[in-house]
């Protein structure tokens, strides 16, 4: 099969390698069919470093996966070849005390999908899961919308970490797929006014979409003045979204005294900073986001059932043999991109 290869900082390479084997009574093979470009695989593509870790070359990208299952396992009875499927990336061990008590996503021996040193990934024309990570697609959903509920079902946890989202204020900072993922969600969930920022002028248009009431650029205008011109009390909530020190000092001077700060993007360095002073005297609680926990199937109901309708997040799309475009056009912000669906 062809896969394509994360080789070095931006080099991607195009090789053949033997279709994965079904030997476990789980394993499910799935012919991938759309794979998003996430902000993490970014990182991978920039970067030889990541929050301070060595990234190890060559290794298969690609988490946010869906396709038709093509094999399974003697033993496998939740999906059989010919379902859609999605594929939740992260694959635990379930014996643990982080999956025993309910946080599978924090698992001692947690192996990702498209995650050096760990789990091939989606980037390629055939993926292996275990049959517990595979989340079966209603008729009605394509399987671009089934790679979208990944990025969707980040979004879906770190609202449920923020607890109760309605008729909260609140603000998102960075409106990449994640941050507009968020947008929709909390709009789902009945949140109350929400500002949005972003430095890329279709992303500050594509807010809008999602959901925002106001939008604008810290590039080009005082965000934070502005909100508080329309928010004198300041937000409940905020969602830093760019992994930018920035915007992590500008969710600071947006919250109110109690707010909540929900820190989910990723930084490139491994330190960022807070004014304490800041953080200390109006209590502000910062809670930080590991990808999900259990909420890919919620995320495939609220596409199946129309309540967020993430198709517009799907800008453009390219063959496996273009992985190294895709790459470049997310990476660059190139063309009003939003998400990047490779299609092997």
């Amino acid at each position: 099969m062809k896969a394509a290869f994360l080789t070095g900082v931006r080099t991607i390479e195009i090789r053949e390698v033997p279709v994965p084997r079904v030997v476990r009574d789980d394993d499910v093979l799935v012919r991938s069919q759309a794979v998003g470009v996430c902000g993490s695989d970014l990182h991978y593509f920039l970067s030889g470093s990541v929050g301070g870790d060595r990234v190890s070359y060559p290794f298969i990208p690609g988490h946010e996966c869906a396709g038709v299952v093509e094999e399974v396992g003697r033993g496998v009875t939740r999906v059989k070849p010919g379902d859609a499927v999605v594929v939740e990336p992260a694959v635990s061990c379930g014996t643990c005390d982080q999956c025993r008590t309910g946080r599978p996503h924090t698992c001692r021996k947690l192996l990702f999908l498209g995650h050096y040193g760990e789990l091939t990934g989606g980037m390629a024309e055939f993926a292996l899961a275990p049959e517990r990570n595979c989340v079966p697609l209603p008729a009605k959903m394509s399987v671009v919308q089934g790679a979208l509920a990944e990025p969707l079902s980040i979004a879906l946890y770190a609202a449920g970490l923020a607890g109760s989202v309605r008729g909260k204020t609140a603000g998102i900072l960075g409106a990449g797929p994640i941050g507009l993922c968020a947008a929709m969600v909390l709009k789902a969930e009945g949140a109350g006014v929400l500002f949005m920022t972003d430095k890329v002028e279709a992303r500050v248009k594509a807010a809008k979409v999602a959901g925002a009431d106001w939008a604008g650029n810290p590039d080009r205008e005082d965000v934070v003045a502005e909100i508080l011109g329309r928010e004198s009390l300041g937000l409940d909530i905020v969602f830093e979204c760019c992994g930018d020190q920035a915007a992590l000092d500008q969710a600071v001077a947006l919250l109110k005294p109690g707010g909540t700060l929900v820190v989910v993007g990723i930084p490139i360095e491994p330190r960022v900073s807070f004014d304490s002073s800041k953080v200390r005297r109006r209590e502000i609680r910062v809670q930080n986001v590991r990808r999900q926990n259990k909420c890919l199937e919620k995320a495939v109901g609220m596409i199946h059932t129309g309540r967020v309708k993430p198709d517009f997040l799907a800008t453009h799309f390219f063959k496996l043999d273009e992985a190294g475009a895709a790459y470049e056009t997310a990476a660059a912000r190139r063309d009003g991109v939003l998400k990047a669906i490779v299609q092997p």
